[in-house]
């Protein structure tokens, strides 16, 4: 195979899985976050993101597209992704890579707030703890995951699942779309 024929084929498969993700089911779980994120802002509470490697990298671009802009001028919105190194760097040297999420949430969500939590597998141990932590202090959970959903598809309350994919980069490529679709449904909501 070429390079020319493997970058086509990248381009195929990617378009293929948005295609099979794209079903009026999953267009009403994505509405449905936005109207729970939208109340939940509107209540006066925040969002808080997180995930691990380019999960954390779409959880950063979430926050900072709400709490600084996306396409309109508007109010800045109070949400924020788990990304702090001095944070992370603490946490897992006093507790482990498996609570940074968890301690952040603990420290700073309330009842009310909304979770995002983010992970391809829907295994990684610091989201589900993450989820815990949130659960147990009254937020509403929203996970974007894929394959089978993994243990976290059935601890939220709102499971956003990729379609099936050997690699993480697929399901990550359906991810950024949720994530950019999310972020217009709220400033649409917010300007309304």
């Amino acid at each position: 195979m070429t390079l020319k024929e493997q970058i086509r084929q990248q381009f195929q498969e990617a378009q293929s899985i948005l295609e099979q993700f794209q079903t009026e089911e999953n267009f009403a779980k994505i509405a449905e976050a936005v109207e729970i994120m939208v109340n939940a802002i509107k209540a006066g509470n925040k969002i808080i993101s997180c995930g691990n490697g380019g999960s954390m990298s779409d959880a950063m671009h979430f926050a900072e597209e709400l709490s600084g802009r996306f396409r309109n001028d508007r109010k800045a919105i109070a949400a924020l992704s788990i990304s702090d190194p001095t944070h992370i760097s603490c946490v897992g040297n006093d507790y482990g890579y498996d609570y940074i999420f968890s301690r952040y949430v603990e420290a700073i969500g309330k009842s009310g707030d909304v979770l995002l939590g983010i992970s391809t597998s829907g295994n990684s141990k610091n989201v589900i703890n993450a989820v815990e932590a949130a659960k147990k202090t009254g937020m509403t959970v929203i996970i974007l995951s894929g394959k089978d959903g993994g243990k976290l598809a059935s601890m939220a309350d709102l499971d956003i699942r990729a379609p099936y994919s050997t690699y993480a980069d697929r399901a990550q490529e359906i991810h950024i779309k949720i994530i950019h679709n999310l972020i217009l449904g709220i400033e649409r909501e917010i300007a309304n």
